[in-house]
């Protein structure tokens, strides 16, 4: 006998506005302290997971659109504030959401850092995954060394 497909994994914004669903496991899950993560989400570093473009449905309501540079575009709710997530522009690629959005955050364990550059320097947790600086990942989605920021620079 067949087991039963997996519910999806769901979650969304803190006012309930904005709902998604990913229809297949969730990958990646990693913390990023680069700036425009920190600068994103308001807090010293971003937490996220996500799985293929293909894979995600926005199935309630629709997220507010910030492009935080030439590569990718990020989601938040307009209506409470709640970071969402960010994908890149590539069309084959990711969708990451903040683990804190996710209905069951327990279920996405952070295995990777990145931007570690940025890592303030009383932040220690997870200091036995790997970790790499923003642009040194050789499977990072996109070449950030020409990226074009759209964040301001103090």
């Amino acid at each position: 006998m067949k087991e039963p497909p997996k519910p999806p994994v769901t979650g969304g914004c803190q006012c309930g506005a904005i709902r998604y669903a990913f229809d297949a496991p969730l990958q990646n899950s990693h913390a990023c302290h680069c700036r425009m993560c920190q600068r994103a989400t308001g807090g010293i570093f971003a937490a996220l997971v996500g799985t293929r473009k293909a894979d995600f449905n926005w199935i309630c309501g629709t997220p507010a659109f910030f492009a935080s540079s030439d590569l990718a575009t990020r989601a938040f709710c307009e209506k409470c504030g709640t970071p969402l997530g960010f994908c890149y522009n590539k069309q084959d690629g990711f969708q990451y959401v903040t683990i804190g959005s996710l209905d069951d955050p327990a279920t996405a364990p952070i295995t990777h850092q990145y931007g570690v550059e940025s890592k303030l320097p009383w932040v220690s947790f997870c200091e036995d995954m790997p970790q790499d600086k923003t642009g040194e990942d050789v499977d990072a989605e996109v070449d950030v060394q020409k990226m074009k920021v759209n964040q301001s620079q103090p």
